[in-house]
Parts: C-alpha cells; structure tokens; sequence
C-alpha cells in the first residue's frame, strides 16, 4: 500500500521536524511549506496530497487565505491547526471550508487520529463510487464521480459536506443525530460546545439554496438533523 501524502503548511521549523518524524512512520508521507504563498503553489499544483495540516498563523499569506485560494479550485481535505481557545478562528476555518480543526499545542496521538479519521473517510468515499446515484426532489448524489447537483446545477462541496449530505440524504426523513454525523463523517466523538457540524451543515444550506429555495436539512435543537422527503 502506498503512503499517504500530507502536506503540512506551518512556520514553526521545530514543530514540522517533530511530525515529520512522528508520521512517517505510521505510513504517511509528508512535504513541509514554510509559509502561506509556497503553500498555496504547492496545494495547487498537480502534485496528489490526500490531506493538508494548515497552521492558521502564517507569513506572506495567512492560513485563512490560503484556504480562500485553495478552495477556488481544491477540494483537498483540510485539517486546520488553530490558537487554543480562539473559537473566531475555528469559526472562520469552518466558514472558508476546513473539514476540521484542532487547537495548538495538541497531543501528538489526537492529530494522529484527526488523520486517520479523514483519510479513512475519503478512502471510503472513493470505495462508495460504485453506489447507485441517490435522487431526493431536486438534489442527486453521484458517488462515481462525488458529484452533487441542485436543480440541475453543479453544486461545490467539500468532502466534508458531501459526507454529511450523503448520510442526510440515505436517512432521509429520519433525525440524525450530531454525535452520529461527528462519528461517521469525521470519525471523532462530540465534544461539549463544539460547532464543527453546525458549521458544516449552515456552509451546506448556504450553497443549497442558490439553487434552491426551498427547505431541505431541518434543525431539531439539542437532537440533530432531518433531510426533508420532498414531495
């Protein structure tokens, strides 16, 4: 099995030493930005990285910009690494399309499995191409090509919102919960306060509505989330 390749954008030389040499070994492979413009070059070019690490502090470009550029054209699975305690920054990752993020300094082994999760999940995705396409009113999934269509527009989702959708959609009428859409989509456990999904599914809205004005994920408060059978 090949190795994984994770492009790791980060300024701080002591930290990437670090996980270079704490990841290598667990079978990823990772080239290091040292800042936000080689960043973008490097996440745009025609080179393959199955995920990238993103510090949010970062010279000539700042991590939110580099987001803004890479999503242009990118839908590389985003692992966003924040200022401990600062939710704007979590908050804006998330809005700017970050499938997920996590506070500096971290454990070692929790970045280890905010990986594991991501790229097990896009492995996933790419296992489901062969599913059937899936049509609720006006919204179709394609799992071969992880296309999705509002209206008969091609809608931009990051995997991220097309994981969640998916889920929505295959239980459609029936809730799903936060801690469900936290497990299976981003293979982690809910904590207390987090936004990751609420984000996640108000990005989703957004871009479902420019095609479509009509109401398809409802919020049940404290429970979770519905896709509503259109009639």
């Amino acid at each position: 099995m090949s190795a994984k390749k994770i492009l790791l954008i980060d300024d701080d030389v002591a930290l990437t030493e670090l996980l270079v040499e704490y990841l290598t070994p667990q079978g990823y492979e990772l080239e290091v930005a040292f800042d936000g413009e080689s960043g973008v070059a490097l996440a745009t070019s025609n080179k393959h990285y199955d995920l990238i690490l993103l510090d949010v502090m970062l010279p000539k470009l700042d991590g939110f910009e580099v987001l803004k550029k890479l999503r242009l054209s990118h839908l590389t699975p985003v692992l966003m690494l924040t200022a401990k305690g600062d939710d704007y920054d979590k908050i804006l990752g998330l809005e700017l399309g970050a499938d997920d993020y996590l506070p500096k300094p971290f454990n070692h082994r929790e970045l280890s499995a905010r990986i594991k999760a991501l790229v097990r999940r896009m492995a996933l995705l790419s296992s489901n191409r062969m599913h059937q396409n899936l049509t609720l009113g006006n919204v179709e999934i394609i799992p071969a090509a992880q296309d999705v269509f509002c209206a008969g527009k091609l809608v931009d989702l990051t995997s991220t919102e097309y994981s969640i959708l998916y889920l929505l959609m295959v239980n459609q009428g029936s809730l799903v919960s936060k801690q469900d859409i936290s497990k299976k989509v981003l293979g982690k456990n809910l904590s207390a306060f987090d936004r990751n999904i609420d984000m996640h599914i108000s990005n989703l809205r957004k871009k479902l509505a420019v095609f479509s004005s009509d109401e398809k994920i409802k919020t049940h408060r404290g429970a979770g989330y519905r896709y509503l059978v259109q009639a």
